[in-house]
């Protein structure tokens, strides 16, 4: 874990990643579970003139992935093999601060999946998904 958010810390600080472009920052960090938070901004915005899907789609790909690099042997790479978001409602460019909790489901051998949810300020959910990761030695 002390990795992955030096690595991210890294990045921030020298204006990489996704972090850095849409305003995702790591909140919490703990074995098998992260919290992540984006603020919208108009970096994020449709042609509606609210969040893009794609946008809260990284933030959850981003908060999956790494509750499960928490659990991953040091010699173990991951990739997100699978994606799947379920949208609840729109977010308005001006909204509040937006959470991603994840969670680990399984990790096995090859592949390893994990959940996680966006709400809102308020509480409301905004969207909820999974993924599946595929392993592989370092």
């Amino acid at each position: 874990m002390a990795d992955l958010r030096a690595l991210l810390e890294q990045g921030l600080a020298e204006g990489i990643g996704v972090g850095h472009s849409l305003g995702i920052h790591l909140d919490t960090l703990e074995v098998g579970r992260s919290v992540w938070t984006l603020r919208p901004s108009p970096a994020a915005a449709n042609a509606m003139f609210t969040v893009h899907g794609g946008v809260l789609a990284t933030l959850m790909d981003t908060a999956m992935g790494s509750a499960v690099f928490t659990r991953l042997p040091a010699d173990t790479y991951y990739t997100t093999l699978e994606l799947k978001v379920n949208f609840v409602r729109s977010v308005a460019l001006t909204a509040e601060l937006l959470t991603c909790e994840a969670k680990t489901i399984h990790v096995g051998r090859r592949t390893a999946t994990a959940e996680g949810t966006v709400t809102a300020a308020n509480g409301k959910l905004v969207a909820h998904g999974t993924c599946t990761c595929l392993l592989t030695p370092a």
